[in-house]
């Protein structure tokens, strides 16, 4: 578990449902469940919301033992706007509250989005709020001109974009770094990197068990995605792996500030191709 800054205690690994369909996430969430996970982490902008919520109804597992996480999209932003769409999101999911409601892109109104999130947190409606792809100095300015410090970022980290920075100043302001991506996105060249390979071979564990105990051990908190029962298991099966001090070098010094999808606010491009986005 992670303790946020307010407290509440997130599930160190979790699943994500990027990119999956309704279908999928019917069909995958109850695996994950009956493997162990207990957070699961969505969006509005994936369009899924309703099939996560449909899930963890059917489940037999009690709602107090689940983390739910979904992202306010940023159209959606504004105080109002905001509001709105966390209504949308809660009826969506069949949820009374939200265990963590994250500002997903930091585009347009997010102050205003912000300041609604607030007080949604002041009157117990979400257990927890942050940002998701807010680089270091957006995050900055979000911490200083607002009362409530962000209780997690979500960024893309993995071994070729580790983001030691950006965790360094994320806990001076005690917000935790959550990773989505952590696998690079099944990048080949990470997945059949011969460091990884031979520290794999070593523990007699798999590359993508070796990367996603790399996260733990570096308390990174992170979300993992994968509709295959057996990937599920594996995935969540890290933690006891042991990596020694000297294969943490090693995987360290594999990083090139590489992102394989990272949203950088700075480029005038990204912001005109989510425009074009629903």
């Amino acid at each position: 578990m992670i303790t946020l800054n307010n407290g509440v205690q997130m599930p160190q690994l979790g699943l994500g449902v990027f990119q999956m369909n309704e279908q999928q996430v019917r069909e995958t969430v109850p695996l994950a469940l009956d493997a162990g996970y207990r957070l699961i982490d969505t969006a509005s902008r994936y369009y899924n919301e309703k099939a996560v919520g449909q899930a963890i109804a059917e489940s037999r597992v009690p709602r107090e033992e689940l983390f739910i996480t979904t992202k306010l999209w940023f159209k959606d932003h504004g105080y109002q706007a905001t509001k709105d769409a966390f209504e949308r999101s809660l009826e969506n999911l069949g949820l009374d509250t939200l265990d963590l409601w994250l500002v997903h892109q930091p585009f347009g109104d997010y102050y205003g989005a912000w300041r609604a999130m607030e007080n949604l947190l002041d009157e117990g409606r979400v257990r927890a709020i942050g940002v998701s792809n807010f680089f270091d100095d957006r995050y900055l300015d979000l911490v200083t001109h607002n009362r409530v410090v962000p209780a997690v970022n979500q960024r893309e980290r993995h071994p070729f974009n580790q983001q030691i920075a950006t965790q360094k100043l994320l806990a001076e302001h005690g917000t935790a770094l959550q990773a989505w991506g952590p696998l690079g996105q099944g990048n080949p060249e990470i997945m059949n990197h011969p460091v990884l390979d031979e520290i794999a071979a070593a523990h007699g564990v798999s590359v993508p068990q070796v990367i996603l105990h790399w996260h733990i051990l570096r308390e990174i908190a992170l979300v993992v995605k994968s509709t295959h029962e057996e990937r599920l298991r594996e995935n969540i099966a890290v933690f006891d792996v042991q990596l020694t001090e000297e294969e943490m070098g090693r995987i360290a010094a594999l990083d090139r500030a590489q992102a394989a999808g990272d949203f950088d606010h700075r480029d005038p491009r990204m912001l005109e191709l989510l425009l074009t986005l629903d």
